[in-house]
């Protein structure tokens, strides 16, 4: 899975020169928790500069406390624009690199999105938080019904073609694997099709060590 595939293509952006009032107001209007801030004009305004979110806006915000007057906070709110708020360098994703790699960069630093960039360094994406759990949801075949088992074996070759004969004839929509611990590997796989109302039998008569299992098989049709 590449980042293009499920980024939010051409975002929504704004300048430097963006009040910030106006960052504000666009975030509550979309909906959106960041927004890129790019610079130039014409086929130089993907150039990326920065990066706001809602929290940088609010934190740049007058405090309740303050004794300035109405009017006082009126002019300095006018004059503060998302230059002085914005992030910077930005962190970003490549629109060719793995969507895992992304997702790495983004529990790394702790951040819930990053804008993305074509080859050129021209902003043409955002990835987000939001963006991976639905690519993680379609691997994991959450949408073709089933069941999902969990099976522990020893993490040796050929352990997992040891299970996965054993589901035959039903179909194995999805699979993930977990780290060794002990020598053992853990396998998560989503089954559906014919005969998943006898799997759990089929794989402790291969002497399968399965540690879990959920949901309903889908009708057949």
């Amino acid at each position: 899975m590449l980042v293009k595939n499920w980024m939010t293509p051409a975002p929504l952006t704004i300048t430097p020169d963006t009040p910030v009032l106006d960052a504000l107001r666009l975030l509550k209007e979309r909906g959106f928790r960041r927004l890129p801030v790019v610079e130039g004009s014409g086929a130089s305004a993907t150039r990326l500069s920065g990066i706001v979110t809602d929290k940088d806006l609010k934190d740049a915000m007058p405090s309740k406390a303050t004794t300035l007057s109405i009017w006082e906070l009126n002019y300095l709110l006018s004059k503060l624009t998302v230059r002085e708020v914005m992030a910077k360098p930005v962190i970003t994703a490549r629109m060719d690199e793995t969507l895992e790699d992304a997702a790495l960069r983004m529990q790394e630093h702790k951040i819930g999105g990053l804008p993305v960039l074509d080859n050129g360094g021209a902003l043409v994406g955002i990835i987000t938080i939001t963006d991976v759990l639905g690519a993680l949801t379609e691997v994991l075949g959450l949408s073709e019904g089933g069941v999902r088992i969990t099976v522990d074996m020893p993490d040796v070759p050929g352990s997992l073609i040891k299970a996965a004969n054993a589901v035959l004839p039903s179909n194995i929509v999805s699979v993930a694997t977990g780290g060794n611990v002990n020598g053992r590997r853990r396998f998560v796989m989503r089954v559906n099709g014919e005969g998943v109302d006898s799997l759990l039998e089929r794989l402790k008569s291969a002497d399968v060590d399965v540690t879990d299992m959920h949901g309903m098989p889908v009708a057949l049709t």
